[in-house]
């Protein structure tokens, strides 16, 4: 007995596959979760606009949610200066979310510009680090990777602020429909590795 199910672990050391048993079961679901996930990117790139909008909104309501944890964090500490920073901090961020509600398209602008300018800052991050790590194997896909991110990111600023009606509603799609196709293909090979 115990010669079998040590011949039955080896190929498994790690027990992955006892693991994915019950996701195995529901790969059904895990596709249809791809479907929704789909659905709703293809939604979001049909009207981005709409999208970006909704974006905000969801900005907007975590930053409400943080900022009252903030001020309710602000009553468990004991010195005022820690407490005033606190609560004044958690204040900020529940204004910033009311502006978001407030203003929309101010929110958007900020937004963008932030994300672009992230985005040319990371870009020139990697391709400085691909030429650093010139002798190490992946250092072209280091330099790719940091090209393609600096060129988004110069794009989203050379149209801005009018980049910012498209731009996270045309992300929050691509971001949707890539997730909904892993969970499909997740759940179509855990549907064929049954």
């Amino acid at each position: 007995m115990t010669n079998a199910s040590n011949s039955i672990n080896a190929g498994d050391p790690f027990g992955r596959e006892a693991g994915l048993a019950p996701l195995r079961a529901k790969w059904g679901w895990i596709v249809a979760l791809g479907v929704v996930y789909l659905i709703a990117g293809l939604i979001a790139l049909g009207s981005v606009a709409m999208a970006t909008v909704v974006s905000v909104y969801f900005v907007g309501v975590m930053m409400i949610v943080v900022g009252v944890a903030e001020v309710i964090n602000a009553f468990q500490l004991k010195g005022w200066g820690k407490f005033l920073l606190w609560m004044l901090l958690g204040v900020l961020y529940i204004v910033a979310g009311f502006v978001a509600f407030e203003n929309p398209l101010l929110t958007a602008a900020l937004l963008t510009l932030i994300l672009g300018a992230s985005l040319v800052a990371s870009g020139i991050m990697r391709i400085i680090l691909a030429f650093s790590m010139k002798r190490e194997t992946p250092w072209v896909w280091v330099l790719l990777s940091g090209l393609i991110t600096l060129a988004l990111g110069v794009m989203i600023l050379a149209r801005w602020p009018v980049s910012s009606l498209y731009i996270l509603g045309l992300f929050l799609g691509v971001d949707l429909v890539m997730a909904g196709v892993g969970w499909i293909g997740l759940g179509f090979g855990l549907k064929r590795s049954r």
